[in-house]
């Protein structure tokens, strides 16, 4: 597949200004518009010693970077983040009726479509950053594009980081390392979760924060839940273990 550079408005530069791109998947012919940010300490990612990177998926109908609050956490731990808008104005509306898991699968399909081809591409455009080793963080829907993608057993996913998602199942590999982090304010999907044994089985770690709403998991959100979410995570990235993460928010 070629994935070509369609726009890119404004020099990327090694700061940690957000720097719009739009990349052009010529085999969908779709453009993806994104916000790089490099890491705080860019200067010190290299070819031989890459940074991480970070992708960075909203919730439906929520603007795909109001994400900052767990974005520059992530830049201050030396990752590179890539927030991606996966609604543009030509795409269907999310499914409201039906059987919503049936009806939403050809939007996961496209969003986890959309990751692949920025894998590809970005690699080669930044080769200081490990993408082969990706995070993927996602909210509501955008967790369920992640999630999706992750779900697809590609060797390029290490870490999947879900903020609220509702409806598509958690992996089950020891080769993923997962943490969701849930509101209170709606229910979960039956079976998207993993019980405590899998939990324990797989390493993967779910998080409630008490009395939070699900836009609370975004720049919208309370900031004791911000907070909350960005200390969950950090632990998590730190190597904690689950029930270390939910001692965070007793």
């Amino acid at each position: 597949m070629k994935y070509l550079i369609g726009v890119c408005l404004g020099a990327l530069s090694l700061s940690a200004t957000a720097q719009p791109m739009v990349i052009v998947d010529s085999t969908r012919d779709r453009s993806i518009p994104l916000e790089v940010v490099l890491p705080q300490d860019s200067d010190s990612c290299t070819t031989k010693e890459q940074c991480d990177v970070a992708f960075i998926s909203a919730g439906n109908r929520v603007p795909f970077t109001k994400y900052s609050f767990v974005g520059e956490m992530l830049n201050d731990r030396g990752y590179m983040t890539i927030y991606v808008d996966h609604e543009l104005p030509s795409d269907p509306p999310l499914s409201k009726t039906g059987d919503l898991y049936k009806t939403r699968i050809e939007n996961w399909t496209r969003g986890a479509q959309t990751l692949n081809v920025l894998q590809h591409e970005l690699a080669s455009r930044f080769p200081a950053y490990d993408f082969n080793k990706l995070t993927l963080v996602g909210h509501s829907n955008g967790g369920d594009i992640s999630t999706w993608l992750s779900n697809e057993n590609k060797s390029y996913v290490s870490q999947l980081i879900t903020l609220d998602h509702k409806r598509v199942t958690l992996p089950k590999s020891e080769n993923i390392r997962v943490l969701s982090i849930r509101a209170t304010e709606y229910p979960t999907k039956e079976g998207v979760l993993p019980t405590e044994s899998e939990q324990k089985q797989y390493g993967s770690c779910v998080v409630e924060i008490p009395d939070s709403k699900h836009m609370d998991l975004s720049d919208y959100g309370s900031n004791l839940a911000k907070q909350s979410t960005n200390d969950i995570i950090i632990g998590f990235l730190d190597g904690l273990a689950c029930e270390e993460l939910r001692v965070k928010v007793e």
